[in-house]
């Protein structure tokens, strides 16, 4: 019921910043749980961050106090911004929704590449 489209990965030196976006087709409002997921190379998929409706989020250990999630719901768009980059945060990020009982739902992916 809702298409996910992430944007704004790219190539950034160990130490920069980068905002990632996700753009739903549909008011977030509703949606129950936003999140993040990353899939670094040769590994599973992990969580990066989660957000809530009520704005409550978590965080992945190996991001805490590097990068922070945000939803700007009156835009249907969610934020990942991270800091502090290292090589290890090389992956595949994916934007996700929950959205019970309809179903969870995943973006296409934005390679963010960390590389001096």
């Amino acid at each position: 019921q809702v298409q996910l489209v992430e944007s704004g990965g790219g190539l950034v030196q160990p130490g920069g910043s980068l905002r990632l976006s996700c753009a739903a087709s549909r008011s977030i409002f509703s949606i129950n749980v936003m999140g993040w997921y990353r899939q670094r190379p040769g590994k599973q998929r992990e969580l990066v961050a989660t957000i809530t409706g009520g704005g409550g989020t978590n965080y992945g250990d190996s991001v805490k106090g590097r990068f922070t999630i945000s939803r700007a719901n009156d835009k249907n768009l969610m934020y990942l911004q991270m800091n502090s980059l290292k090589f290890e945060d090389t992956a595949v990020y994916y934007c996700y929704a929950w959205d019970p009982p309809q179903g969870s739902y995943w973006g296409q992916g934005t390679a963010v590449t960390v590389s001096s």
